[in-house]
């Protein structure tokens, strides 16, 4: 069992949630990051070092792999459908410096690297069920990287250096570092604080995986005998939806959690954005046993107690909800 792990991007939406499982279990964790969301939603615990740090920066990364065992790589621009920063700034991040890190790790003495794919790597299908031998049609630069680092991170499998790649699907609800620019969540921020939900299409099919759910999935996979995820691609989400019946499920709860807000309204506009699928999880039901548990009911009604809570205050505007009005605030390079 991996004693010492290096969570690169431990500091964003997933990060906050899966570092304190990881202190949990008894692990030593090193977070690498660039917090620009800042790092005050990470616990304060004896086991954990944070280092603000550029992965393209790799001496400096070098000096983090020290004495470490595994990493798990959440770490990139993530934009879906359209990039709005510099494409080469996403291309620097997303990819260029993928190799290089992935060098170091295994040179290191790192046994196991878990990386964070993303169920966008299928574009378009018509296919009732789209399992990991599905082709990749990436519609995005961001999802076009994915396929190009998984490739390179295949490369390097070995023995001695375990490889294992998740393709989440959209992930939701509430988070010490809650976003507010993916879709389940963007949906119950405008229900709740404008009373009105804007749907861009409706007819589209998306994977949903809940945000505690998939931190989970990477604690064991540091765990799972090497037999069983060595050079594995996994799909990891839960339900399937339509963005229609997303707004539904929101505007229930919502009106269900804030009566004195009244009727939701749903609008329905034409959308540009095309990516419709229908993610299969069967393969890491049947190879690893893992099946998640929160539904996206359960995500919204989390995000609801958030909002009752004051913990998302000044949620449509603040852009540490909002990952490209952050590093665009930032001048990010």
């Amino acid at each position: 069992m991996a004693k010492n792990v290096l969570v690169i991007g431990g500091a964003g939406y997933v990060g906050c949630v899966l570092v304190p499982k990881l202190l949990e279990k008894g692990y030593g964790v090193c977070v690498y990051d660039l917090m620009i969301y800042g790092q005050e939603n990470l616990p304060k615990h004896p086991k954990l070092k944070s280092i603000k740090g550029d992965i393209r920066d790799i001496p400096n990364l070098k000096q983090a792999l020290a004495g470490i065992d595994s990493i798990i790589h959440l770490a990139c621009i993530s934009n879906d459908p359209s990039f709005e920063l510099n494409a080469e700034l996403e291309k620097s991040i997303n990819y260029d410096c993928f190799e290089p890190l992935v060098k170091a790790a295994k040179a290191a003495g790192v046994s196991r690297f878990v990386y964070a794919s993303t169920s966008s790597v299928y574009g378009v299908s018509e296919a009732a069920e789209v399992t990991e031998t599905h082709p990749l049609v990436p519609l995005t630069d961001y999802s076009k990287y994915k396929v190009m680092t998984e490739s390179v991170l295949r490369k390097y499998n070995a023995p001695d250096f375990t490889t294992v790649v998740i393709r989440p699907a959209t992930v939701c609800g509430y988070s010490p570092r809650t976003r507010l620019d993916l879709s389940v969540n963007i949906l119950t921020n405008l229900a709740v604080n404008k009373g009105k939900i804007t749907v861009f299409g409706g007819s589209q099919k998306r994977p949903y995986i809940g945000i505690n759910d998939i931190p989970e999935l990477y604690v064991n996979l540091l765990e799972i005998p090497t037999s069983k995820i060595n050079g594995e691609i996994f799909n990891a989400g839960f339900q399937n939806h339509t963005i229609s019946e997303l707004a539904n499920i929101v505007k229930k709860v919502v009106e269900s959690e804030f009566p004195e807000k009244g009727p939701i309204q749903i609008e329905t506009t034409p959308s540009n954005d095309l990516r419709s699928y229908h993610v299969s999880s069967q393969k890491i039901a049947d190879k690893l046993g893992y099946k998640p548990k929160r539904t996206v009911e359960d995500a919204v009604r989390k995000l609801c107690k958030a909002f009752k809570d004051k913990q998302l205050p000044d949620s449509l505007e603040n852009s540490r909800y909002f990952n490209i009005k952050r590093m665009k605030e930032i001048d990010l390079k």
